[in-house]
């Protein structure tokens, strides 16, 4: 009994001839584009974002750090630290300097320099001073931020820090002249007075706000001791 296909579905063929049937299927070409180059999204992108997975296409951009300047990554701004020698070096109101920026934009690099560069003329005179110079600078400027802060100042350490050091530029100013004129003992004395009452007037100017009222000296005087401090360390005396 033989059964014929139906409809052409399908065809019952014989051992023998299905040895001489040969043959190739073409697959499908499919190609996936994970782009929106045509403008459209193939189905599975489009299924990806429809879902809330789009976020898997996206290819983040390499930032190359390493192609900034040295100075940018150490935060040195040297235009900002030559307009704050300016400030304290000229710090009569009427120059019209913005000095105030010494105080509300403090940083650490240009005090610093400054500080070590009051260091390293103090080798002149003795050598072991300039570690300890260092150290006065900044245990002397935490003196002030907390007597500032007791009497009931608005600032903060790094900017007490930063106006101290900056403040040092009269000293080494004058640190020259005393050089020069080192055997006159009066006007000698003339030129380290002018040179302390310089820093410091610079120094207070900035941190003696009107906030402080009737408690000013309260602040000014160990300001002025200070600096007479780091000029002692200096000259020896």
């Amino acid at each position: 009994m033989q059964f014929s296909p139906n409809n052409g579905d399908f065809t019952f063929v014989s051992s023998t001839e299905a040895e001489e049937l040969s043959g190739t299927i073409d697959a499908p070409d499919i190609k996936l584009s994970m782009g929106s180059d045509s403008g459209k999204d193939p189905y599975a992108t489009t299924f990806l974002r429809q879902r809330g997975y789009g976020w898997l296409l996206e290819v983040e951009e390499e930032v190359n750090e390493d192609s900034k300047p040295l100075l940018e990554e150490l935060d040195i701004d040297l235009k900002d630290i030559y307009y704050k020698i300016r400030c304290v070096l000229m710090p009569m109101p009427s120059l019209g300097f913005n000095r105030q920026v010494v105080r509300d934009n403090p940083d650490f690099w240009g005090p610093l320099a400054v500080v070590l560069l009051f260091s390293m003329i103090s080798i002149y005179g003795q050598f072991r001073v300039v570690s300890w110079i260092i150290t006065i600078w900044i245990f002397g400027s935490l003196t002030i931020f907390l007597l500032a802060r007791v009497l009931g100042g608005e600032v903060s350490y790094g900017q007490v820090l930063g106006v101290i050091g900056y403040s040092l530029l009269p000293l080494i100013v004058i640190a020259p002249l005393l050089l020069v004129i080192g055997g006159f003992d009066f006007v000698s004395t003339l030129i380290k007075l002018f040179g302390v009452f310089w820093a410091a007037y610079s120094a207070a100017s900035l941190l003696v706000g009107d906030e402080f009222k009737t408690k000013k000296p309260l602040l000014i005087y160990p300001i002025f001791l200070l600096y007479i401090y780091f000029l002692s360390l200096y000259t020896g005396v």
